[in-house]
């Protein structure tokens, strides 16, 4: 059963953006801070903010990648060029 709730974050997660998937993730954090936060409920929240965190992460290197895609030389009117090592 844990499973298939980390699954379900996991596809929840999967269809944010960035800026949604940062905002969920730090408004489980702050509740996750709470002293009202029943134990149980815990775990389901640590599960959930995992999966926002890691679909921050993809996108963060999705954008990295492409970032480093861009030709180094200055120009701002340059098109992607592929990174060759």
């Amino acid at each position: 059963m844990a499973s298939k709730r980390s699954r379900s974050a996991e596809t929840i997660a999967a269809g944010l953006s960035y800026r949604e998937a940062h905002t969920a993730l730090e408004l489980i954090l702050a509740e996750l801070q709470s002293p009202d936060l029943d134990v149980e409920e815990m775990t389901g929240h640590y599960r959930r903010a995992q999966a926002y965190a890691e679909r921050c992460e993809q996108i963060l290197s999705k954008v990295e990648q492409e970032v480093l895609l861009w030709d180094p030389s200055g120009d701002d009117n340059s098109d992607p060029t592929p990174y060759t090592p």
